[in-house]
């Protein structure tokens, strides 16, 4: 299935994705998918079938969250991105019912926007690997906040604390950057002295949304 009114933009974290879907659907009055939309499915999900979303619902200690190696941790992040891109998909069918422009913050894998998708509806958004990893504890999130909180009052917060780096260095590494900037889709890379308004313009004219 083709999604002709979609456009979706993928990356890395810190790229600004989540500002530009909300500032493209206010403009032209559209539908935001802001990051993690597809939470709003995850109450009804079954465990056997959503393993990785569902990890933390019968959570018994969330410090066995924190103790995951980086192998752990990849693995069960490449399984939430399969698993919400199923719902991502099952939630955009019903909205494209509206037949108004969709902007979507998504973890839709490259090859199956490939599929789903033309070349100028989907924009990738990068920031450096290295942002990813070394502010991840500086946003005010409340789950990022709780994890810090949980490092702290380990035996050895410091072990801990580069333990959590490296799972994050592992999902935000070089080659995964690469996959991305490679991947054949128009490409924008953070740049600290562009305002938003300039990054804005950057991705209309990329989505070619002047048409």
């Amino acid at each position: 299935m083709k999604f002709n009114h979609v456009y979706f933009i993928n990356g890395t974290a810190y790229a600004g994705k989540s500002t530009m879907v909300k500032l493209l659907a206010e403009k032209y009055h559209g539908i935001a998918c802001e990051e993690n939309y597809h939470d709003q499915l995850l109450t009804e999900l079954n465990k056997d079938e959503f393993p990785c979303l569902t990890y933390t619902r019968d959570l018994q200690n969330w410090s066995d969250f924190i103790r995951r190696t980086p192998d752990e941790y990849e693995k069960w992040i490449n399984g939430c991105i399969e698993e919400c891109s199923s719902l991502e998909l099952r939630i955009l069918e019903k909205l494209t019912k509206e037949k108004r422009k969709i902007f979507v913050d998504t973890n839709i894998p490259i090859h199956v926007l490939k599929k789903i998708s033309d070349k100028d509806h989907v924009l990738i958004m990068l920031a450096d690997p290295d942002i990813s990893v070394n502010r991840f504890f500086e946003r005010p999130d409340k789950e990022k906040q709780f994890l810090y909180q949980l490092l702290l009052k380990e035996k050895d917060p410091e072990r801990a604390i580069e333990n959590f780096r490296e799972c994050l260095k592992r999902v935000n590494s070089k080659e995964r950057y690469n996959v991305f900037l490679n991947s054949g889709f128009n490409v924008i890379l953070r740049d600290e002295k562009r305002t938003v308004e300039e990054t804005f313009l950057l991705v209309e004219n990329k989505l070619n949304l002047y048409r």
